[in-house]
This record gives structure tokens, C-alpha cells and sequence, in this order.
């Protein structure tokens, strides 16, 4: 165990809220914390702040009195860099700029011990840049925590170029003894989190602006069927769109405009207009006093079909047949392997997005991915005007409608909501293990504690198959060939590995097959 002691001094220099949250975890850990801050004055508000916290927790009956008492005793704020000198390991949290937090690290060098370890909280910054100005850049790492830092249970712990594994190793054993869960990656842009988050927002809002359907609607289908804590809208509204935006925008910048990572023109004229979100009190959504949240479009009532005929096990929406059958629909079975459609008694077809447009074909109603076909509230159902005919949405409206779904009826758009999101964060969640970001485990973790993603994106695409969003992204491409879409080398590796597997598999079955046969 290379944690460092509790008995040893954590330096926190910034005190906004992320530096005070930094600070509250380490002296909660146990140990003393001292409080840096450029502001004269600042370090001790912030000490009486999180003293105010503390004694909160005691209020709620989550720390004791002493150890409040104790925590009290052991934080004390800095008026000079020169009073961290025993810190063994000194924690920045100030703004996000390149020189002011490389001038802070030159002075502090000169300052700290040799076995100190130095460390960043950035978000979006290069570590590697940020530590070169240093002598020892080995001992530098990023510890990016997340908003609250004390409940947030996630710390990426981030490799710069120079930095040394024992640093590393160090800084996440000692992250772990606080409490809290650290992913170790390496200093690429956006490191895990902020750079596979971005389809959840970008998808969103290009469905937006395709006039797929509206926000509020939106948002449900990715809770309601997507299995999203929130909606990227409101998300967003919550995050401040200037800050959402300022990362979205400095990913994109530092992979040299890759399509993949392009803002949203929208979202851009929200900040423009200063329509902040919640903090400006208008965002995408009103937070004006008496303002109501905007609803979801609903469809209207629909009777369910007396059958419908499944050409295929439905791949990743199988288990509808069994729910189409408890509902008293009769399924006709054709074909129990390859397709992913359902015949309608009209004559139209169901069929499960992927990623073509519904207009490329006559009286075809597309169907959204959900997380869990039997717990989504809500389905999400893509038509091309006047290339279904009426009688064909009903039916599927209908169908599941008296599964105990909501239905939304959406505009054309290819891959549709939940489906064409899951596949990008797939997508670049196996780019970001094949570019050595961070193993598979440890971008799953990160995206299920970072965000609250229902799962993993690379857990997703195991259950979803080597082959669907291969197929899928393919089919966006083609249909979107801005380059956006093309599958990433990552995504081919991971697909042909799995393909390797289920080779070998399947020859192991056959052997043991022919051995039972011998005997």
C-alpha cells in the first residue's frame, strides 16, 4: 500500500467549490489540510464553509460531533505558498488557465519536499503540458474529482507524458483510501469522461436540429427508454450551457475539429443569448417563477393489432415477442434468427432503428432501442411523412400502447434517439481502450459513476452484439457522410476480436459435440 499517511498534509490551493470539496474529502480522510488562495481572505471563508458543512453532516446524523471537532482542528487556512512546505501532496484547483496553474507549479516546486506529490484538478487542460515546466514532472499527475467532490464517488486519475508510474499508483491508492473510486487514464484530450460523454449531448441536439421532435420529448425518450438518470437537455440546463459548451468545444479543438466532437450550432446561440440554464433562469427549458416544465409529446390511443408476424428473433429487442405475447397478440414466427422486423396486419413493417432513414423505404415504421424493453415507460416510433400510411402507425402505435408504453412519434431521422446514442458512446468508448485512455473496466466505471449511465458503453455494446453498432454506424454514415460516423478503429478491433471469440467458441461446442457422439 503506497497511499499516503493520513497523518501527512494535503495542500489545496483554490478555495471555489471544487478546491473546498477537495479539501473536505482529504480532512475527512484525517488528514490536516491546509487552504492556499491568490485572494487575500479567501482561504479563511473557505475554512468557515466547510466548517458550515460539517457541522451539517452532524446535523444529519452522518459524522460524529469529535470527529467534526477534530476535522475543525486540523484545517487551517494559508496566507503564503511558503507554509505548505510539509504537504506531501498539494492539490491545484484553480481557473482553467495554462500559465497561471504553470506558475503556480514552478513556485510550489521550489517550495514542497522532493516525495510531494503535485497534482491538478483540470478538467480539460493537458496535464502533460501543464507539468512542463517543471523539473520533476515525473511526480505530477491530474486528480480530476467531480462536482460535488464529496459525493461524487469518481476520480480520474490522470498520466501525463512524463509522469511516473509510482506517482500514478501513489495518487490513486491514496484517492482510494479517501474513499472514493479512482479510473486510471491517460492525458488525452477530455481524458474519459468528458470525452465519451459528448454523443449524449451532440445526438440530442442534432435530433433537435433535424426538427426530429422537441426537447422536452427528447429528454423522456432517453430517461423513459434509454435508462438516462437525465436528459441532455436538461442536463445541460443544469450544467450551465456555457460550461457544457467551453468543454464540448476545447475536446473538439484538441482532437483538430474531428467531426465526432463538432458543438451544436444551438446550443452556441444559447450562450450568445446568455440563456445559461437554471443559473440565468432560462436555458433550454424556463426557470422563470411559475414557469411549467414543457411535457413530452404523447401519441393518441391506439388499438393494439390482433397479430403481427416476426421475421427474426428481433436481435437486441427479442424480448418484445414474449412481451407482444403476454399482451394477447398473437406472433406468427417465420424466422427465429437474423431479422429485426415485425409484419404488420397492414402489410407495413416494425422495424428496430438502424440507422437508415424510414423514407428509403414504403410503409416502414422504425422502433428506438430501449435499455429494457420491459421497464422503459416510454417508445419512441420514426415515420417519413407520407411514406406510411396511416393505417400502419396505429397498429404499431397501438402494439405498444398495450405493452403499458408511452409512445412518441418523431420525425424521420436515422438511428433515431436512444439507438444512435448508444452506438456513438460505444463507439468511442472501445476508441478511447484501443488508444490506451484507460482499460475497458475502468472507462465503464468511470462512465457509470462519472455520469450515471445505466451502464457501461462498453458493457452496453457486449449486450447489444459485435455486430449492431457496426451495422448501425455503418448505415449512419452512409446516410450522414460528414465523417461523424464512421467507426472508429477501436470499435473495428473490439467487433473483429468478438467475431475471433465466437469463432473459437463455436469450435469448442462442435468438438465437444463429436467427442459426445464417439462415446
Amino acid at each position: 500500500m503506497t497511499a499516503i499517511d493520513s497523518s501527512r498534509t494535503v495542500a489545496v490551493v483554490g478555495t471555489g467549490t471544487m478546491g473546498q470539496g477537495i479539501a473536505q474529502v482529504a480532512l475527512t480522510a484525517g488528514h490536516p489540510v491546509r487552504l492556499l488562495d491568490a485572494a487575500p481572505g479567501r482561504a479563511g471563508e473557505a475554512a468557515q464553509a466547510i466548517g458550515a458543512r460539517l457541522d451539517r453532516l452532524v446535523e444529519k446524523g452522518r459524522m460524529t460531533a469529535a470527529d467534526r471537532d477534530a476535522a475543525r482542528a486540523r484545517l487551517h487556512p494559508a496566507t503564503d505558498a511558503g507554509e505548505l512546505a510539509d504537504a506531501a501532496l498539494v492539490v491545484e484547483a484553480v481557473v482553467e488557465q495554462p500559465a497561471v496553474k504553470q506558475e503556480l507549479f514552478a513556485a510550489l516546486e521550489k517550495i514542497v519536499a522532493d516525495d510531494c506529490l503535485l497534482a491538478t484538478n483540470t478538467s480539460s487542460l493537458s496535464v502533460t503540458a501543464v507539468a512542463g515546466v517543471l523539473r520533476d514532472p515525473g511526480r505530477f499527475v491530474g486528480l480530476h474529482f467531480f462536482n460535488p467532490a464529496p459525493l461524487l464517488p469518481l476520480v480520474e486519475v490522470v498520466s501525463g507524458h512524463a509522469t511516473d508510474e509510482e506517482a500514478a499508483v501513489r495518487a490513486a491508492e491514496t484517492v482510494a483510501a479517501w474513499g472514493k473510486t479512482p479510473v486510471r487514464c491517460a492525458d488525452l484530450p477530455g481524458f474519459i469522461v468528458n470525452r465519451i460523454a459528448r454523443p449524449f449531448y451532440a445526438e440530442a441536439f442534432a435530433v433537435h436540429e433535424e426538427h426530429g421532435i422537441d426537447p422536452a420529448t427528447i429528454d423522456a425518450v432517453l430517461r423513459e427508454c434509454g435508462g438516462f438518470r437525465m436528459g441532455p437537455f436538461e442536463l445541460t440546463d443544469l450544467i450551465g450551457q456555457d460550461v457544457n459548451e467551453a468543454v464540448t468545444r476545447s475536446v473538439w479543438e484538441s482532437f483538430f475539429h474531428s467531426p465526432k466532437f463538432q458543438p451544436s450550432l444551438a446550443q452556441r446561440r444559447l450562450v450568445e443569448s446568455r440563456r445559461l440554464g437554471r443559473k440565468s433562469g432560462h436555458g433550454w427549458y424556463s426557470y422563470a417563477e411559475g414557469a411549467e416544465p414543457p411535457a413530452p409529446v404523447d401519441a393518441a390511443p391506439r388499438n393494439a393489432p390482433e397479430y403481427v408476424v416476426a421475421e427474426g428473433g428481433l436481435g437486441p429487442a427479442a424480448e418484445l415477442l414474449g412481451m407482444i405475447r403476454e399482451a394477447g397478440v398473437t406472433v406468427r414466427q417465420e424466422d427465429e434468427d437474423g431479422g429485426t422486423r415485425l409484419i404488420l396486419p397492414s402489410g407495413g413493417q416494425l422495424v428496430l432503428a438502424d440507422g437508415q432513414m424510414a423514407c428509403e423505404f414504403r410503409d416502414v415504421v422504425y422502433f428506438d432501442l430501449a435499455l429494457d424493453y420491459r421497464t422503459a415507460g416510454r417508445v419512441a416510433l420514426s415515420v417519413a411523412p407520407g411514406a406510411v400510411r396511416d393505417e400502419t402507425l396505429a397498429q404499431a402505435t397501438g402494439l405498444f400502447q398495450a405493452l403499458g408504453k408511452k409512445v412518441t412519434v418523431i420525425g424521420d431521422v436515422p438511428g433515431m434517439i436512444v439507438a444512435r446514442t448508444v452506438a456513438m458512446l460505444g463507439d468511442l468508448a472501445l476508441d478511447a481502450v484501443a488508444r490506451g485512455a484507460a482499460s475497458a473496466q475502468d472507462v465503464d466505471t468511470a462512465m457509470r459513476l462519472g455520469v450515471n449511465y445505466p451502464l457501461g458503453p462498453v458493457e452496453w455494446q457486449e449486450r447489444l452484439g459485435r455486430d449492431w453498432a457496426w451495422e448501425l454506424l455503418e448505415n449512419l454514415h452512409r446516410t450522414v457522410p460528414t465523417g461523424r460516423y464512421a467507426r472508429t478503429l477501436g470499435l473495428h478491433q473490439w467487433s473483429y476480436a468478438a467475431q475471433d471469440e465466437a469463432d473459437a467458441m463455436d469450435a469448442g461446442n462442435a468438438v465437444d459435440a463429436a467427442d459426445g457422439d464417439a462415446s
